[in-house]
């Protein structure tokens, strides 16, 4: 049995299935990425309806209680935007995938005392991104990254 997950072969169905398969991975990390980029630009540089790095950190202080605000603020928008960024290209995508889960980590209790749901500011966004995160840094970069170009094996 083919255990291989990036050939084609292994994907049953019709054959645009099996053509189509080995693009199902990148999809998952570019997309996970780009919709990481645009948190930290909220937070770096207060794109997006953001409140850049002041705005953010008081945020982080204030509601958070974590100080100093500013420097976390910092931290989640390089984290979020060159994270992200990285995970587009496939470029360090382990070590980038590793940051992002681990701030989601120390972000999904945070949403906590908000439920579940998202749409109550609960924790099951960050959850869903770090899991994602998770698993990019289980698979790497895989052939359609940076990473693979450059034959980077991290």
């Amino acid at each position: 049995m083919n255990t291989n997950l990036s050939t084609a072969t292994s994907t049953p169905g019709p054959a645009v299935f099996q053509w189509l398969a080995p693009l199902a991975y990148p999809l998952v990390r570019v997309t996970a990425g780009l919709l990481l980029m645009p948190h930290g630009a909220q937070k770096l540089f207060g794109w997006f309806g953001g409140h850049g790095l002041t705005g953010t950190g008081q945020y982080f202080e204030t509601a958070l209680g974590m100080y100093p605000g500013v420097a976390f603020a910092l931290l989640a928008g390089l984290i979020e935007f060159f994270g992200g960024l990285a995970l587009v290209l496939g470029l360090l995508t382990r070590p980038a995938a590793l940051t992002v889960a681990a701030f989601m980590a120390v972000i999904v209790p945070t949403h906590f005392p908000n439920g579940f749901f998202w749409s109550s500011g609960g924790f099951e966004y960050p959850l869903m991104w770090g899991l994602v995160a998770l698993a990019i840094f289980f698979h790497g970069g895989d052939r359609y990254s940076l990473d693979a170009k450059l034959g980077l094996r991290i």
